[in-house]
């Protein structure tokens, strides 16, 4: 995406589709003028004239002077507005000729339509917010639940900076120090003790790997939180996916092997999304089909931050070696660190009273050994709330309301990567006693890389690949 010069009136439809009112919306040194071309309003007043944040009820007209439609203008003069300059929003009956109507007549006379994410890149360069204020943006707009939306509703009101501005001030702090000591080399003059200057590079380190550490929650939560159901065939995920989501959305069949591809479903539990991926049973098999569905199966296990195993209690219960059997299973899927497993035994319906007693005890182990553990029949529908309450336990949103900083960006992530690369190299240099110049250089290559996440440093590459992704008229 380019940046375009910001000097000319760019106008845009800033509602989205449905709903019986439109609005869009005009920004740039022209927008006024424009507007007053194209609408009359009801007092017989010029938009000219009138004074910022007031309303006016007007007709929006055409070059021979016949009404296209009556109209709400709000306006805004700058700087007092969300680009900063003058800005001028028009709520219209939300027929679609008539918004293309609007958008031709405003074309016509002077402005030029918006790029994706072009109002809020205005608001960026005139100062209104930073950059990670300008991408929770977007990510308000997508927000599908409350979790996701308490994210980005503390990144755009600047919480979420106010973190990096601090870290920006403790190195700015340090920097200063030790390029003050390079004034006066030559005369030997030591402003601060080494060790008060680690101890504050040790809290800058500290901070920086914390924010990293929420990267996983916080990715997770924007996203929705994966959950690949596996098991062997006929195990009962189908029927787990369809329990869950109380509607048939997956085909049941005795016939193993039903399920060839992929099918996702969401779910929101304790406000949070829940990304339920029923897949195809893992087992050996010449079938080229399914054999591909298998495939499938273990790169969703890959990318899923929840692995929920269907274990068949009825076929686990022949096997003499109840562990054995269960940790083959859980082998198998090569779960790797930072996921978390749980174990389903289901089918529950189908076994005697001693059979349950045996899954109960074997349950009783392996929780004891550390695993989550979930017995029920899905097929009933019994333990289906467990279930849900075991997965609403996995996931720890108490930091959200709280006003904690949780990075979900991927792009603030490999800033902070790189940031806390910067800084254990800045910390050796510190300890072994390096030259000062060296360490200050060690110092503003964390500062740099800060200031990717805030915008302090860009370029219009940055820019262009940040707010391609924006709707237009935001």
């Amino acid at each position: 995406m380019e940046i375009r010069d910001n000097n000319d009136t760019i106008v845009a439809v800033a509602s989205g589709v449905g709903g019986a009112i439109a609005i869009i919306r005009i920004s740039g040194s022209s927008a006024i003028a424009i507007c007053d071309t194209v609408i009359r309003c009801r007092s017989g007043k010029k938009l000219a004239d009138a004074k910022g944040y007031t309303l006016h009820y007007a007709d929006i007209v055409d070059g021979d002077g016949s009404v296209v439609d009556d109209v709400i203008v709000s306006l805004f003069r700058n700087p007092v507005s969300y680009t900063g300059e003058d800005m001028i929003e028009l709520s219209c009956h939300a027929s679609s000729y008539i918004q293309k109507e609007i958008l031709n007549l405003l074309v016509n006379n002077g402005a030029r339509v918006a790029t994706a994410g072009e109002f809020t890149i205005r608001a960026f360069l005139a100062g209104k917010l930073d950059l990670s204020q300008a991408e929770a943006i977007a990510d308000m707009i997508s927000s599908t639940d409350k979790a996701s939306h308490a994210m980005a509703s503390n990144q755009m009101r600047g919480g979420y900076s106010m973190d990096f501005i601090d870290l920006r001030d403790k190195l700015v702090e340090l920097i200063s120090l030790i390029e003050l000591e390079l004034d006066f080399s030559e005369e030997d003059v030591e402003f601060v003790d080494r060790t008060a200057l680690l101890n504050i590079l040790d809290q800058i380190i500290s901070k920086v790997d914390t924010l990293k550490s929420t990267f996983s929650l916080g990715n997770a939560l924007k996203d929705g939180i994966a959950v690949a159901i596996v098991g062997s065939p006929n195990a009962g995920k189908s029927t787990l996916l369809n329990a869950l989501l109380k509607d048939d959305r997956a085909m049941v069949s005795d016939i193993a092997g039903t399920t060839r591809d992929v099918i996702e479903e969401s779910l929101i539990l304790n406000d949070v999304r829940y990304r339920f991926l029923d897949t195809a049973g893992i087992r050996a098999t010449d079938d080229a089909l399914e054999q591909m569905g298998i495939q499938r199966t273990f790169s969703t296990i890959e990318r899923a931050q929840v692995v929920v195993l269907m274990i068949d209690s009825a076929t686990c219960i022949l096997d003499k070696d109840h562990i054995c059997y269960v940790k083959t299973l859980i082998d198998a899927l090569d779960v790797h660190e930072g996921q978390q497993l749980v174990l389903v035994f289901n089918k529950l319906d189908s076994l005697t009273y001693l059979e349950l007693k045996a899954i109960d005890t074997l349950a009783c182990t392996l929780a004891d050994n550390g695993y989550s553990i979930v017995s029920m029949s899905a097929k009933q529908g019994d333990g289906i709330d467990c279930l849900r309450d075991v997965l609403v336990d996995l996931v720890d949103t108490s930091k959200l309301y709280s006003g904690c900083t949780i990075v979900s960006n991927a792009r603030h992530y490999d800033a902070l990567n790189s940031a806390f690369t910067s800084l254990q190299i800045a910390k050796q240099s510190l300890e072994s006693n390096i030259s000062s110049d060296l360490l200050s250089q060690d110092l503003r290559e964390v500062l740099h890389n800060l200031g990717l996440i805030t915008g302090d440093i860009t370029t219009d590459d940055i820019l262009g690949s940040i707010f391609s992704k924006f709707c237009i008229g935001k």
